[in-house]
């Protein structure tokens, strides 16, 4: 039976890349991609968005996504 994990709230994530001075659209510009494409991180499994978006606020997308890597844990 898998466990009860949960992932970030997305108003969670917003607020940790507020706090570093960022935003999506602006986090989506550093790295040549859309907004919308960074954005798709927050309804389904995206690895390379995920990542972005967990290294500018400093943990393993394992932290914010749980969910999407127990299988892998």
């Amino acid at each position: 039976m898998k466990s009860m994990v949960l992932d970030w709230h997305v108003a969670d994530i917003r607020a940790a890349l507020e706090k570093l001075d960022t935003n999506y659209e602006q986090l989506a510009r550093e790295n040549g991609i859309a907004g919308s494409t960074l954005r798709n991180a927050l309804r389904f499994k995206y690895p390379i968005a995920e990542r972005i978006i967990a290294e500018k606020i400093g943990v393993s997308p394992i932290v914010i996504w749980p969910s999407r890597y127990e299988d892998e844990v």
